[in-house]
């Protein structure tokens, strides 16, 4: 901005502040004409633009508190001087200088010396540099833009739709639909963050985003562990011991059959390489726990059984190893 334009444009009229105004009730009134004008508001209406160049010309320059002192100086100095030519009934250009220090004949003032004490950032500062001069950044060259404000949205998705993915529909803050792609292996409480999706900013700056936070049900029979599906799988006693063959469901398709050796233990895990979850970063598989179920009813036959099994079975004592760890 040419210095001639500082002694002609009033940024306290163009705000509709007083010249005491606080930077607090500046910037509130910056914000409310913003809005009012901004070209994604006004699109094609060139009126609205220009108003809203001027108006952040006028915030960059006062909400600054050094080009605030320096405005409030030149407008003072200048009281309404132009920077035109002497003589008739104009001041010149050394009418509004001589306040300097120069004189009417004395000799003309040297323009690095005098911008130089509007500028305390010495040859730091200069005439375009966002200081005695064309302000930098923001809306085409004009104030400093603000980032949009992020909108938040909650959902809550099945234990399938979070392992496998899926696209859904969802409704913002303000009502509108947006779509939203919940990818494979999502975790529950994960947030997904949509780009740009979010509140516009009031001055032309960056669009916020969109912050998705994910609840994910839990499945009634499968559990994750990262990229792992946990299963646990109910054997009969004669089974873990004698061994079998079982069925293990998995998640979405037919079941896989495994083998569990003689002398199974329970809590054992078999693994099912590939059936856990699939995602861009890789699969896992599914881990099934086998788990002995004791039988809570037993007929004659089956208890007279299992005496006879005890009279034969090896003595020894399952919790030994235990009871001697504890002992240290």
């Amino acid at each position: 901005m040419a210095s001639q334009d500082w002694f002609d444009k009033d940024f306290y009229s163009v705000l509709g502040v007083q010249k005491d105004v606080s930077p607090a009730e500046l910037k509130k009134a910056y914000r409310k004409l913003a809005r009012t004008y901004h070209p994604d508001s006004n699109q094609g209406d060139a009126k609205a633009e220009a108003k809203f160049k001027e108006i952040s010309e006028a915030y960059s320059v006062l909400s600054d508190a050094g080009q605030r002192e320096e405005y409030d100086q030149i407008r003072a100095m200048g009281s309404g001087a132009r920077f035109t030519a002497g003589g008739g009934g104009n001041q010149g250009f050394e009418d509004v200088f001589s306040r300097f220090g120069q004189g009417r004949g004395g000799p003309q003032p040297d323009f690095d010396d005098i911008f130089s004490m509007f500028n305390q950032q010495g040859a730091g500062g200069s005439f375009g540099s966002g200081r005695f001069g064309q302000t930098s950044g923001g809306f085409r060259g004009y104030g400093g833009p603000t980032r949009g404000a992020d909108m938040t949205a909650r959902t809550t998705v099945d234990f399938v739709t979070a392992t496998k993915g899926e696209t859904i529909t969802l409704q913002g803050e303000d009502g509108s639909p947006f779509k939203v792609k919940i990818p494979a292996g999502v975790a529950d409480g994960q947030k997904i963050r949509l780009r740009g999706r979010g509140r516009p900013s009031p001055d032309g700056g960056e669009t916020g985003d969109i912050v998705v936070q994910v609840t994910v049900r839990p499945h009634p029979v499968f559990t994750r562990d990262g990229l792992n599906l946990r299963v646990t799988v109910p054997v009969t006693f004669t089974e873990a011991a004698l061994g079998a063959t079982i069925e293990v469901p998995t998640l979405g398709g037919d079941p896989v059959k495994l083998r569990v050796a003689p002398g199974t233990p329970s809590g054992r895990v078999l693994r099912v390489k590939g059936r856990g979850v699939q995602t861009q970063k890789g699969t896992g598989d599914l881990l099934a726990e086998v788990q002995v179920a004791v039988p809570s009813h037993l007929d004659d036959a089956a208890r007279e059984a299992l005496e006879r099994f005890h009279e034969l079975e090896p003595k020894e004592n399952p919790r030994a190893d235990l009871m001697s760890k504890a002992r240290g």
